[in-house]
């Protein structure tokens, strides 16, 4: 049995159906989203929020992205780009803040979050916390390491102030250093606290370090960023990384004073030098000009004495050395001993060299007899009879001369080329090169057949080739033919007639 439905029961049926006495006409999921929207926009106009940062990310628009949550709870929330720009710190995941705004709903996702108007760190531990966080991360890429640290210039000759133009920092500044070292000072006007401090602090330590002296301002060999004391919120521009990375990249030697001895930002630990005040920074940065002179002076009358210390040091080894050292007598005693026995020695020695000549020459006088001349001139002059020169041996050699040169003569002759022409032979030229061989002479083509008498042009190829043609025969005697010689002796010595 089927059970009968109630009429107002819907829960069965199939198509919707107006019920008597209904007045709530169904709405459509965009009409609901809308009036939920309102409704909480309504209610939640203003609200402030204080939770932890989660998930922040920053858009390409430059919108700001995150979620706030405590222990039980977690709500979205976003943030427009004019109110990021305003921001006087950089959000990060962790750091509790306080966010100012508004409640709304975002229809696509079904969802409700905060826009944020303003967003503050809540508290002093928030600030020291987020202040830790970035300290540690900076600190593990080395931008605190002491190796990175630069030495100070001893006198530079410009230095580059940032810092506010109209402070009391700059005088400060420009009085010690005018007490101290006079030395040109070029200031980079910025602020220094508020929104875009951070920026054009960057901006200005980037800029001197940019700086390659080859414009009409000098490159600064030392940059100080200074500022006056004030609260961690008032000093916290300097503590923003894109300042600390700034300093930290600088190519200048720069020192850091920034608040009171007692104020400590991240920028004085990317720095080569931290000064307690930018009084002490002036210090720092140049000598003090009257000790530098009375340096100096002081220097000149070391060097004076040094040199007359010196001096009198030398002349009193010197005449220690000078007693110690024997007398000119001393030295030459024995020479001049030596020279008085080689003087005796030089006397007697002559008079022995003198005896001993005497001697020599009385007995090379003895030996001196008219008979042992003349003999020795006699086997002299039969030497020279020997060596007369006689008509008969030039003859005899000279017909030995002529013999050997005819003989010489007529073997020349039997190897000139030419001399089978005058027996009525020819000789084959080609190219001028002699034609050996019949393969030769047809590869040839053309020939030449010199005679005794000249030269005649000659075409070369097979027997039917020949009948076939008419070569042109062309007689070019090239040299007239030579009468032959009747006289058999002077033909020999033609050795190429």
């Amino acid at each position: 049995m089927v059970p009968e439905y109630d009429a107002y029961d819907s829960s069965g049926r199939l198509l919707a159906e107006e019920r008597a006495g209904d007045n709530a006409p169904p709405l459509s999921v965009s009409e609901l989203s809308g009036l939920l929207k309102r409704t909480v926009e309504d209610r939640f106009g203003h609200v402030r929020l204080r939770g932890e940062i989660s998930g922040f990310k920053r858009a390409a628009s430059g919108h700001l992205y995150l979620a706030l949550k405590d222990e039980n709870a977690v709500l979205d929330g976003v943030m427009w780009k004019g109110g990021a720009q305003r921001l006087a710190f950089s959000p990060q995941d962790g750091v509790e803040v306080i966010a100012t705004g508004k409640l709304t709903t975002y229809p696509g996702r079904s969802k409700y979050q905060i826009v944020i108007d303003r967003m503050e760190l809540a508290g002093e531990g928030a600030l020291m916390a987020l202040l830790e966080k970035l300290k540690a991360k900076l600190a593990s890429e080395g931008l605190f390491a002491a190796e990175r640290k630069k030495p100070l210039p001893f006198l530079p000759r410009t230095i580059g102030v940032v810092t506010s133009p109209t402070g009391a920092v700059i005088r400060d500044i420009l009085h010690r250093l005018a007490d101290r070292c006079p030395t040109n000072v070029l200031l980079w006007p910025v602020l220094v606290q508020g929104q875009g401090a951070a920026e054009q602090v960057a901006r200005a330590v980037r800029g001197f370090s940019a700086m390659d002296g080859s414009g009409p301002l000098p490159r600064p060999d030392l940059v100080i960023v200074a500022r006056g004391g004030g609260s961690i919120e008032d000093l916290w521009s300097f503590n923003e990384e894109i300042v600390v990375r700034a300093v930290a990249d600088c190519t200048i030697p720069i020192i850091s004073a920034v608040g009171h001895e007692t104020d400590t930002t991240l920028c004085d630990y990317a720095a080569d030098r931290r000064a307690p005040t930018p009084t002490a920074a002036a210090e720092m940065a140049v000598p003090v000009r009257a000790e530098l002179l009375a340096g100096l002076s002081e220097m000149g009358l070391r060097a004076g004495r040094a040199v007359r210390r010196g001096a009198a040091q030398a002349r009193e080894r010197l005449e220690m050395q000078a007693r110690l050292m024997p007398t000119p007598d001393m030295l030459l005693a024995p020479q001049r001993q030596r020279l008085d026995q080689l003087s005796d020695g030089l006397v007697s020695g002559l008079r022995h060299r003198l005896a001993d000549a005497r001697a020599h020459l009385g007995q090379a006088g003895g030996a001196l007899r008219p008979a042992l001349l003349q003999q020795y001139i006699s086997r002299a002059g039969e030497r020279l009879d020997r060596l007369i020169l006689r008509p008969a041996y030039l003859t005899r050699a000279l017909s030995d001369r002529a013999t050997a040169f005819d003989r010489v003569s007529r073997h020349f002759a039997s190897l000139n080329p030419d001399l089978p022409l005058q027996r009525g032979y020819a000789r084959v030229m080609a190219q001028g090169q002699l034609v050996q061989s019949v393969a030769a002479a047809q590869a040839a083509g053309q020939v030449t057949l010199h005679f005794k008498d000249g030269t005649v042009d000659a075409a070369v190829g097979d027997t039917a080739t020949l009948e076939k043609s008419a070569p042109a025969v062309i007689s070019s005697p090239s040299r007239p033919a030579r009468k032959t010689r009747e006289d058999g002796e002077k033909q020999q010595q033609d050795l190429f007639s």
